[in-house]
């Protein structure tokens, strides 16, 4: 989601620097950026020339010293904790001691992404909906010691951004994910039970509950790997049985098929 992220901040009007491990994601990533932003121009949402200088605002580097003067961090990383917390560490060596350090995370606590950093009044979470150039909502989660400037801060960029800002408690999932993940898992459950195809289930939610994309589809879309990710922090973090993964989202990860990303999941690619 970082690329689509850095897009909305450069659409905004904002100069954004765009961090990765290596060369060939970030080339990756201005392409997608670039056909995103071709589309909104094909669509007339967008001019030729905002176009241009949305790309024109954009950097990329492999080196978190880049980022020594900037004002704003949004993190998109795996969503793994251990790969945050040594990350936001990292941050909070590189950054100005002013700077807020916001995770995109879907399901991770902040305050324990805060507890790897000196400065735990700054890092909140800004949850934003995929794909980011076209979902309205971001979720901002207060971490234990997140300072009520911070969130304002956050809530007025949110705004800058042409974003609306919903601001959710620290619990596992947050709003979005803990409403939507035992969904998914269940039309999960229903495919392994035989209740219905992939097919059935996803058209009954669209036509059914005027849901735009069936839970099979969307989890699809958004990667069985990420799902299965955010299940396990629901699970461990309440400890309800009923956030267990289903046994055949384990199967399907476990063997690969992740979803669009991979080309397979519940349907092909």
């Amino acid at each position: 989601m970082g690329n689509g992220i850095a897009q909305v901040f450069a659409q905004a009007g904002f100069a954004v620097r765009l961090v990765d491990v290596a060369q060939p994601m970030l080339d990756r990533a201005r392409a997608t950026i670039d056909k995103s932003l071709a589309k909104f121009v094909e669509k007339g949402k967008l001019t030729a020339a905002d176009r241009d200088a949305a790309r024109a605002r954009l950097a990329t580097s492999t080196s978190l010293d880049t980022l020594a003067d900037t004002d704003y961090v949004v993190e998109a990383i795996v969503e793994d904790v251990d790969a945050k917390r040594a990350l936001f560490g990292g941050l909070d060596a590189t950054t100005r001691a002013d700077v807020i350090l916001a995770s995109n995370t879907s399901s991770i606590s902040i305050t324990v992404l805060g507890a790897a950093t000196r400065r735990p009044d700054k890092v909140l979470g800004m949850h934003f909906m995929n794909p980011v150039p076209l979902m309205t909502l971001v979720e901002l989660v207060r971490g234990q010691a997140t300072s009520p400037d911070s969130m304002r801060a956050a809530t007025d960029l949110c705004a800058a951004l042409g974003k609306t800002a919903v601001e959710a408690a620290d619990y596992p999932g947050f709003i979005a994910n803990r409403v939507l993940m035992p969904m998914i898992n269940e039309a999960i459950y229903a495919v392994m039970e035989g209740v219905g195809s992939a097919e059935a289930i996803d058209t009954v939610m669209k036509l059914g509950m005027n849901h735009p994309m069936g839970p099979l589809a969307l989890a699809d879309f958004i990667g069985l790997d990420v799902c299965l990710a955010i299940l396990n922090v629901l699970h461990d973090g309440l400890g309800d049985p009923k956030y267990r993964p289903c046994p055949l989202l384990r199967r399907m990860v476990a063997s690969g098929q992740l979803g669009r990303k991979s080309g397979q999941g519940f349907y092909k690619y």
